[in-house]
């Protein structure tokens, strides 16, 4: 049992021995000035070099790690395989391959792209969330409002801005119960479900019942910033059977751990596989098309991740940031119409008529993009669409 840890080192006229060097540096220190006995109990320690390719400007090394040297968690892994390795300038941990033994160690997504599906009723187009924008320093009548208004369009998602914490006008309570009572009343006289995110925040070791208690009050998704407060937080929730919430992975912060080329983590890694393998529902990451972009390649690896077969249930790809209705084709085609989630924040609320045409021209676009009818023609029949992309553009006709 173990795991191979795939890195990007700077070239090296001698990678090998260099490789070498690390995998027993990072496991059971020198090989060759120990005693015959020693070795023999430190074999199944010991780090060993699956492979070395070189490259033009790095070179992949692949390292396989014991299990017997780490608990089975994430903190231990990344301490082990990268703890040191991260102060080397270059440096990049690029992947993580985990044995079956140690993968069942991992809860993975409790609800998926499946479970969510079923909450929601809706299984042949993506989804569409909406994040509340314009609420710091506005009260709960204004929450409400923007809520009502969003529900009439026809939104699937509402989650909270990831920098909205506890505060007095706001507070948490009042949101999960104020929230609970439109969407519960917008149930009865639709029959649409919808989730809405509370950011979940505070102190680490006050989550936990946080939580909980915001599942007893009728919550029916959480907001969290996975890299601020840790993945093994996002595990922890996950696994609290007391609270058993689709949990919305918001990746802030994750930028400088993989966002600058050459160093850190690699975004499919971070964002994806182990946001995906601790449990969240959905990874929400900047799109490559907005004003917080990180590259398509980047992108589509982390969707990537979230989707590709294993154990666990798939995570929903949330793109995110600069997202308006002209965008949706090229997201169809980017990332499929299975798994993912169009996600908006001023795309909703900055339409020239406000935030409910705001949903109903994403909608439109949707619908459109699923039945691979253009936007402009598409746009004949909706008048909040032809606003949109007025207003924005239609990225498919440039």
């Amino acid at each position: 049992m173990g795991v191979i840890a795939t890195y990007r080192f700077p070239t090296h006229p001698d990678q090998q021995r260099r490789a070498e060097q690390y995998a027993l540096g990072l496991t059971v220190g020198s090989w060759t000035d120990i005693p015959h006995l020693e070795r023999e109990q430190l074999q199944k320690h010991k780090g060993e070099v699956i492979a070395v390719e070189r490259g033009e400007e790095k070179d992949t090394v692949k390292i396989y790690y014991p299990a017997a040297n780490f608990s089975p968690d994430i903190p231990a892994i990344l301490t082990t395989v990268y703890g040191k390795l991260s102060f080397f300038e270059g440096y990049e941990l690029v992947d993580l391959t985990f044995d079956d033994a140690l993968l069942s160690h991992f809860p993975g997504p409790r609800w998926g792209e499946q479970g969510i599906r079923h909450q929601l009723g809706i299984f042949d187009r993506p989804l569409l969330m909406a994040i509340f924008k314009g609420v710091m320093g506005r009260d709960l009548a204004f929450f409400s409002a923007q809520l009502e208004e969003l529900l009439a369009g026809g939104i699937d998602l509402i989650k909270d801005d990831e920098i909205l914490f506890e505060n007095e006008l706001t507070p948490f309570y009042k949101r999960v119960t104020t929230a609970k009572e439109i969407l519960d009343r917008h149930y009865q006289e639709t029959g649409r479900r919808v989730l809405y995110a509370v950011n979940l925040s505070g102190r680490t070791n006050e989550l936990q019942e946080k939580a909980e208690r915001a599942a007893e009050w009728g919550a029916n998704a959480l907001l969290f910033n996975v890299h601020a407060y840790g993945l093994d937080m996002l595990q922890t929730l996950r696994e609290n059977p007391n609270i058993g919430l689709p949990i919305v992975a918001h990746s802030a912060l994750s930028g400088a751990l993989a966002g600058y080329a050459g160093s850190g983590y690699s975004y499919s890694l971070l964002v994806g596989k182990l946001t995906r393998l601790a449990g969240g529902d959905f990874s929400l990451f900047p799109s490559p098309y907005g004003n917080v972009a990180i590259s398509l390649a980047d992108a589509l690896a982390i969707n990537q991740a979230l989707t590709e077969e294993n154990i666990f249930a798939k995570t929903f790809a949330v793109p995110s940031a600069g997202i308006h209705p002209g965008l949706v084709p090229q997201l169809v085609q980017d990332f499929g119409v299975g798994n993912l989630v169009v996600n908006a924040g001023g795309g909703i609320f900055g339409h020239p008529d406000g935030p409910t045409p705001g949903v109903q021209a994403f909608r439109a676009a949707i619908e459109a993009s699923v039945q691979n009818i253009p936007l402009a023609e598409a746009a004949k029949t909706s008048l909040p669409l032809q606003r949109a992309l007025q207003q924005w553009g239609n990225a498919a006709a440039s």
